[in-house]
């Protein structure tokens, strides 16, 4: 056991919307019994990705004792796509453009890394 960084859900937050299940690149994020939950914490790399994109603000990360990250089992979990998922400014998807979820005035956004230094700089 080790002390790191992983993800907490907040299941009275939650409403199950999966939103943040695309995001978890290591798939350590599913829906069980209609509410998001961190199957396997040795998946979570605790890097939040997910965290921006909740509407219900139930995802946070914590300093606790914990499973070792396991690198090697999170890249061979099958990747999950969500279409919906969309750069806010031009409109492309994951499968043309390196997207990120992004807080942008009190709202959940994705951004593409094209369209980025617009958002920044105006």
């Amino acid at each position: 056991m080790v002390i790191r960084t992983i993800v907490k859900i907040d299941e009275e937050k939650c409403n199950g919307c999966g939103k943040c299940i695309s995001p978890c690149a290591e798939g350590a994020i599913q829906l069980v019994n209609g509410k998001a939950r961190v199957v396997s914490e040795e998946l979570c790399d605790g890097m939040g990705f997910c965290i921006g994109v909740c509407p219900q603000g139930a995802i946070s990360v914590e300093q606790r004792q914990t499973v070792e990250f396991n690198r090697e089992k999170a890249e061979s979990q099958p990747r999950s796509t969500d279409i919906s998922i969309r750069c806010f400014k031009c409109g492309k998807g994951e499968k043309e453009r390196y997207l990120m979820p992004l807080r942008y005035k009190m709202e959940s956004i994705w951004v593409c890394t094209r369209c980025l230094p617009s958002l920044i700089h105006g």
